[in-house]
């Protein structure tokens, strides 16, 4: 299991334990799973997949930011989509 926690400008998006994370790195999407090698990237614009146990996926639109994956720990910090009403 992997440790992702969100965080945007406004206050935390997501945090808990999932299975799996897609994130939309500058150089294309990539998946980030259990025992992953250290990396840290810069995301675009584009959605955030998060597998959770027993959930299925969930998305989360972003505007774009960063990710780092360290010793099973996913840190997001990003830009969230403006929503429209």
């Amino acid at each position: 299991m992997l440790k992702l926690k969100i965080v945007s400008p406004e206050r935390v998006e997501f945090e808990g334990e999932v299975e799996s994370v897609i994130v939309p790195g500058t150089l294309g999407r990539f998946e980030v799973l259990e025992n992953h090698a250290p990396i840290i990237s810069s995301l675009e614009k584009g959605p955030v997949e998060i597998g959770i146990a027993g959930e299925g996926k969930t998305t989360i639109d972003i505007m774009g930011g960063f990710v780092e994956v360290q010793k099973n720990t996913v840190s997001l910090c990003v830009e969230m989509l403006e929503e429209t009403h």
